[in-house]
């Protein structure tokens, strides 16, 4: 039998979280066509991979990449470090369905300016990320902070009514066109106001279409229980699937409680479908938000729109220079990134490693001086907490950046090495696998990357991006219940593409 390629003796893991097997792997189109003994097969492009590792491409369920998919579509903070699908719309903010005329509201500066925001439907959007072809699959969540810029004249109050029901309306129509669910970022300032009573109908809206909520929760320090308590609530009396973005213990004052955390979490599990992401790092970046600045953690400043020139300083340091308190300095700051040193390292491996978690980078593509973890979230997991610490088997680690989290999201087809799956791959050497970026040079690709494969193309070849760009907007297609006994999540298929 004739591929189009066979990748030959590759140390295969199937995302699953089987153990590893030697194996050829054949691709035809965008399919995986064969696995097992192929020593007949011929293909018109042959790949020894003996010693190498050959896993599904990784999902990063965790991203903020909504506008730089189209304006960026090489994609290479993703593509090089082994990213094939990217989720988009997290912590409350997309770019669609959203049309600006003023300045774009915290946080949804994250994602650019407000020439940026030119997708009033999701339709619209959906179809610039099709004309664009990003190196990498795109699925999108809707942004309740963004449904509220639409609808809303002042942040800072409970949704009336009306407003719910029209960002109750937008929802639905992004549902239709094929948005995954719905995402809130609850701690931020912009959407803090917002009561269950306005969230409750919206995640109604999200399980009736067979979609799922994310929430970055109201609280990530000393009110982490209750805000997980209410996450729970809201996704359990809606009936929709949960999944806790980046759980974290912020805050010294609350460090040593991941197993608290933990625990919730599987207590939850049991009478829902509830899930969280994690990044492998314990430091978190976002906009510089005044109820997280203290002289307890390290800050540092990546970006500040009145004063550019203290980018990539201490907080510290620049209100020592100004003769200010910290609050002071960052109000001066503002508009402004900061990345805060917030976590320990023992409740983060704990989070990391448990059997609910997934990975996702939660990386900055618009930071100037972003977070390490937009270059080499993925690697790290797997060179530094699999390979080095053996925290975990890495059968394991690539199950929960490929086979949990397909499943979760309702990727269909994608995820796993299987005969007739869809052809996302990464070939590594497990020995060579390293994430280079680091805080002071956070935007440098991982090494050990030999190969990806993005619908059966191969995009990225020993540490260059190919021309050819194979991404797709995936669009959510089929209804499956919400609870706990069946297929978590939606379903999801490329429109227009897959057969």
């Amino acid at each position: 039998m004739h591929h189009d390629l066979l990748i030959r003796r590759a140390t295969v893991l199937d995302g699953k979280g089987s153990e590893p097997l030697v194996a050829d792997v054949a691709i035809q189109g965008d399919r995986i066509s064969a696995i097992g003994e192929l020593g007949e097969h011929t293909a018109d492009e042959l790949v020894e991979a003996h010693g190498l590792v050959l896993t599904p491409g990784f999902i990063d369920v965790h991203t903020h990449d909504d506008t730089n998919v189209i304006r960026t579509p090489e994609m290479l903070p993703k593509l090089s470090q082994g990213v094939t699908t990217v989720i988009v719309g997290n912590c409350g903010i997309s770019a669609s369905p959203v049309q600006l005329r003023d300045e774009v509201p915290d946080p949804m500066n994250l994602l650019g300016d407000v020439d940026d925001f030119a997708y009033p439907s999701f339709a619209h959007y959906a179809e610039a990320v099709d004309q664009a072809q990003p190196a990498v699959n795109v699925a999108a969540l809707i942004g309740h902070t963004s449904l509220r810029s639409q609808v809303m004249d002042d942040f800072m109050r409970p949704a009336s009514d009306d407003e719910v029901a029209s960002m109750r309306s937008a929802l639905a129509q992004a549902l239709a066109d094929g948005a995954l669910g719905l995402s809130t970022g609850l701690a931020y300032r912009n959407a803090f106001h917002a009561p269950d009573s306005e969230v409750l109908p919206l995640a109604e809206a999200v399980a009736s279409a067979g979609g799922i909520y994310t929430t970055h929760l109201r609280d990530e320090f000393a009110g982490q229980a209750d805000a997980m308590d209410e996450a729970f609530a809201t996704a359990g009396k809606a009936g929709a699937p949960l999944v806790i973005s980046h759980l974290k213990c912020a805050g010294a004052g609350n460090w040593g409680q991941a197993p608290r955390a933990l625990k919730q979490l599987e207590e939850a599990s049991r009478q829902q479908r509830v899930h969280c992401d994690c990044y492998p790092y314990t430091a978190g970046s976002s906009t510089l938000d005044l109820g997280q600045v203290t002289d307890e953690i390290a800050i540092t400043i990546t970006w500040s729109k009145p004063h550019p020139e203290q980018a990539r300083r201490a907080l510290k340091a620049i209100a020592a220079d100004w003769g200010l308190s910290l609050m002071d300095a960052a109000r001066r700051l503002q508009p402004a990134g900061a990345v805060y040193h917030n976590m320990s390292e023992d409740d983060m491996r704990q989070v990391l490693t448990h059997p609910l978690a997934m990975v996702g980078s939660d990386g900055l593509p618009n930071d100037p001086h972003p977070h390490p973890r937009l270059w080499g979230a993925f690697p790290r997991v797997l060179a530094h907490y699999s390979r080095d610490l053996e925290l975990m088997p890495l059968p394991e680690a690539v199950r929960k950046m490929t086979g949990l989290s397909a499943a979760t999201f309702g990727l269909e087809d994608r995820g796993e090495i299987r005969q007739g799956a869809f052809a996302d791959l990464v070939l590594f050497d497990l020995d060579a696998l390293e994430d280079t970026a680091t805080f002071d040079t956070p935007i440098s690709p991982a090494a050990g990357i030999v190969r990806v494969v993005v619908n059966g193309v191969t995009s990225y070849i020993d540490g260059v991006a190919r021309e050819a760009r194979a991404g797709r907007m995936l669009r959510r297609t089929q209804r499956l219940s919400a609870t706990p006994q069946t297929h978590p999540g939606n379903s999801l298929r490329n429109q227009g593409n897959d057969s």
